[in-house]
């Protein structure tokens, strides 16, 4: 069975990227155009209002890049670090645990997009497409298939 897992892991991964950046850019959208349930009570937060409303933008970004794996690492580090911010800064002060202070989703998305800073983004990701596509790339592979020995 390890075999199938080990082949079906990029595209785990993918779906698991894929999903998470949808949760987090939903979250954004709620918060940035008060849709989807709005921010606090169905509105959404004032353009330039500090830390909420740039919070979201990286959350509706964020989430995008990520879901599509597009700048997949730096989106995700970008967002890992917003939400670990708004961990410390908003709910940490009311209790220390995050099932205590209301900050579990914080806590979550923070660990949940440093792990993709990591793994990348798996199969499916606008980043694999792009790096296919470089003009470094063909022409190492120009050299390496001039270089290989062939067959005669």
């Amino acid at each position: 069975m390890t075999p199938h897992l080990h082949r079906a892991q990029p595209y785990v991964l993918a779906l698991f990227r894929i999903v998470v950046g949808g949760l987090f850019a939903c979250h954004g959208a709620a918060s940035v155009f008060g849709v989807l349930g709005g921010a606090h009570g169905g509105g959404s937060i004032a353009a330039g209002t500090w830390p909420g409303w740039y919070a979201a933008v990286i959350q509706l970004v964020g989430g995008v890049l990520v879901a599509l794996g597009l700048g997949t690492r730096a989106a995700a580090l970008v967002s890992s670090g917003s939400m670990a911010y708004a961990y410390f800064t908003v709910h940490q002060s009311h209790a220390l645990l995050p099932l205590q202070n209301g900050g579990e989703p914080s806590a979550v998305f923070c660990w949940v997009f440093l792990l993709l800073v990591f793994t990348g983004p798996g199969a499916l990701a606008l980043d694999n497409l792009l790096a296919a596509r470089t003009p470094d790339r063909q022409d190492r592979d120009r050299a390496q298939e001039q270089t290989s020995p062939v067959a005669v």
